[in-house]
């Protein structure tokens, strides 16, 4: 989704998930715009997992989903204004990666299950930690030989991008260059001037 004049929008898992219960795993980023396209139409793009690009190690232990941006050649359907990318990786117990990276590009990790290391030195992380690589040319992620009984495999989310180094304000929902922009933003809420997105998928904005 790309907020640009402002949407208004809910996330929330689908109904038959909720009812059928299980594990999933809920994650929101904000990737802030440059000061050029802030104001930019909004959109939302609706990337099924039968459209995400499945890639796996030589050894067959890793199985990576490349959602947005390009991973060795190879890339995702998600469209962004900022270059980055972002993979969902799974790795199976005593598994490593290491994937190459562009080095104009920040890097960081987040473990949505199970636990691990990172880089050549193999600093240790576990569920819900974040881990910020270094400058380099590459990732590399390893899945500890044991893992907790209910999660067999790691999940980690790699993600990195392009600094755009431009000052930030942000309250609440809200992200732009300056304070008066902020304030211009609440004000176009309070009137009611964002847009709308359809709450299911293929659903009109009449039935939200």
């Amino acid at each position: 989704m790309t907020a640009g004049a402002g949407l208004l929008h809910i996330e929330a898992p689908p109904e038959q998930l909720v009812m059928s219960g299980g594990l999933f795993h809920g994650v929101q980023l904000w990737v802030n715009l440059p000061a050029k396209d802030k104001m930019m139409a909004p959109r939302y793009q609706d990337i099924r997992s039968g459209s995400v690009q499945l890639l796996t190690s030589p050894d067959g232990g890793a199985l990576l989903r490349v959602i947005a941006g390009e991973l060795d050649g190879h890339e995702g359907p998600g469209i962004t204004h900022t270059p980055i990318t972002m993979i969902h990786a799974t790795l199976a117990p005593g598994a490593e990666v290491t994937l190459p990276w562009r080095e104009d590009f920040n890097g960081l990790a987040y473990v949505l299950a199970g636990r691990g290391s990172v880089g050549t030195e193999r600093r240790p992380v576990h569920l819900g930690q974040t881990a910020v690589f270094g400058a380099g040319s590459s990732l590399t992620v390893r899945a500890d030989e044991k893992q907790d009984a209910h999660t067999p495999d790691l999940e980690v989310v790699l993600l990195g991008g392009r600094p755009i180094r431009e000052p930030m304000a942000h309250y609440g929902p809200f992200v732009m260059n300056t304070r008066e922009e902020l304030q211009q933003a609440f004000e176009d809420f309070q009137k009611g001037r964002l847009g709308t997105i359809p709450a299911v998928h293929g659903m009109t904005e009449d039935g939200i």
